[in-house]
């Protein structure tokens, strides 16, 4: 599992004080660095491997401006080429939002999916989740 904390800013508020649904897909892409790093350490976006096939959010509780939230990040299913990758996000204890994005490693030369090699599969199963 990978983790992060982080403190909201003002401006990831709506008028009711709570974080705006859309800032969870930005935190949690935001959160998929160590996940990244498998596949290129140094984040080299002239040699980016992956592609985002989808993403979805489900939201649990509210979470409020004015206190940390960890972000935790899984991996909940490894394929072939593609794996999914399972976040949470937390406050006060308690899970306020969870979600899901399916990667996939991609040749952009040859426009179609790459399989997943030994050591990235390897390094992916080390931050498996279960239920």
């Amino acid at each position: 599992m990978f983790t992060e904390t982080l403190q909201p800013r003002f401006s990831d508020t709506d008028a009711l004080g709570h974080i705006n649904n859309t800032v969870f897909a930005v935190w949690f892409e935001g959160a998929r660095q160590g996940v990244f790093r498998i596949f290129t350490p140094e984040l080299d976006l002239q040699h980016w491997p992956l592609i985002v096939a989808s993403v979805k959010l489900d939201y649990h509780a509210q979470t409020h401006y004015g206190a940390e939230v960890e972000l935790r990040t899984y991996i909940s299913r490894i394929g072939g080429s593609s794996f999914d990758v399972y976040q949470e996000a937390w406050q006060h204890g308690v899970k306020t939002v969870s979600g899901t994005a399916v990667m996939v490693q991609f040749d952009y030369s040859n426009n179609k999916a790459k399989p997943l090699n030994n050591s990235q599969l390897e390094q992916l199963q080390q931050h498996s989740y279960s239920a």
